[in-house]
């Protein structure tokens, strides 16, 4: 069974129902005990960087996602994908699950962008660094749906594996070893979202 994370902060209405859709068997985690059961992990996430490490901190998921992730795929949605960073400079700095190590800023769109807004709203396409895996089937490049003002910017670019242009170009897709994060939607980017979801749960039942 898929599991996905409730800390207060997530959209898991619509992972839920994206699950469905493909036909994947899930459920809700309020607890790190209710992960035991997992084949795979969803992080999902809206809002403020800090504010959701403290919820995930109160619920002992911190504490507990290190020794749960090595043995079970995790995928972090949005705001779930930057918490799998060193830390976030949010509101303030604060510290991330360091996952994949790295940093979590305000998207860099600079003076000769003015056109643009913050936070990035809307379809763009995604480059994708390989074609297996999350990617299987998708082909070199597909439009996701975006809803963000902040970017992960990984140590090492080699974890990036799906790159988005918005003002500069930002990490779109990020994985290391069992885990994988999306800075956006799947679960509101229609059939092409439902693909890479399928693709993920397929991954973890290999």
């Amino acid at each position: 069974m898929i599991r996905v994370i409730d800390y207060g902060m997530g959209n898991i209405g619509s992972v839920l129902n994206a699950l469905a859709a493909i036909e994947v068997d899930a459920g809700v985690a309020a607890t790190p005990i209710e992960l035991e059961d997992a084949t795979g992990i969803i992080l999902p996430g809206v809002g403020a960087f800090g504010d959701a490490m403290k919820n995930l901190s109160r619920a002992g998921f911190v504490d507990a996602l290190p020794t749960l992730i090595e043995r079970r795929p995790l995928l972090g949605i949005c705001l779930g994908m930057q918490l799998l960073a060193t830390e976030g400079n949010e509101h303030g700095l604060h510290r991330g699950l360091d996952f994949i190590p790295g940093r979590v800023d305000i998207l860099p769109l600079g003076q000769d962008h003015a056109a643009l807004r913050i936070p990035h709203i809307g379809w763009n396409d995604v480059t994708f660094t390989r074609q297996n895996g999350l990617f299987n089937a998708l082909g070199e490049r597909q439009a996701f749906y975006f809803v963000h003002s902040y970017h992960f910017d990984p140590a090492d670019r080699a974890a990036v594996t799906g790159w988005c242009e918005y003002g500069a170009s930002f990490a779109a897709c990020v994985e290391r070893g069992l885990v994988s994060g999306v800075q956006f939607h799947p679960e509101k980017s229609h059939k092409t979202g439902l693909a890479l979801l399928r693709n993920w749960c397929n991954e973890c039942h290999a």
